[in-house]
């Protein structure tokens, strides 16, 4: 035994609402929207700062291993093979055609003849106001930091 099939009138019944969004949903959804970003933007800014750093101390490392190098070969950090000064390959981070400096390298050397260098990556353009300061390099291996507010493990161990 069948039902009856609904007649035709009670199947196309609409009722009318109103299409569109209220105002305390787009309220709740820019709320929504304020809370993701407030969590997000400060994550990737200190992501972007960490990787910043880290292109910092590889170039400082970079020229740490130019200059023991150059020492096999003249026993003195502060000049080439030639004769002349030395000029460190890599003076900004990043390396030329990555974008604007965010730091600036140089290296200074002990006294003649010179047995000893540190190398320093000053902060600069967006860098400029970081908590780890100025990264430093010697001879030795030593990692330091100069104008920190931040700890030494804080930012070369990270």
């Amino acid at each position: 035994m069948s039902l009856p099939f609904p007649s035709r009138r009670l199947r196309f019944v609409h009722y009318h609402r109103w299409a569109g969004v209220t105002l305390i949903e787009l309220l709740i959804v820019v709320v929504v929207i304020g809370i993701l970003a407030s969590i997000a933007v400060p994550s990737y800014q200190e992501y972007t700062r960490r990787a910043n750093r880290a292109e910092a101390k590889a170039i400082l490392l970079e020229n740490a291993q130019f200059l023991e190098r150059n020492y096999t070969v003249t026993n003195r950090y502060d000049l080439a093979p030639g004769g002349g000064a030395i000029a460190l390959p890599f003076t900004t981070s990043p390396k030329p055609g990555g974008g604007a400096a965010r730091y600036n390298i140089a290296g200074a050397y002990g006294a003649a003849p010179a047995q000893t260098f540190t190398l320093t990556a000053t902060r600069a353009g967006t860098m400029a106001g970081d908590a780890c300061g100025d990264f430093t390099l010697t001879q030795t291996g030593e990692q330091n930091l100069v104008n920190n507010t931040l700890g030494v493990a804080d930012c070369w161990g990270r």
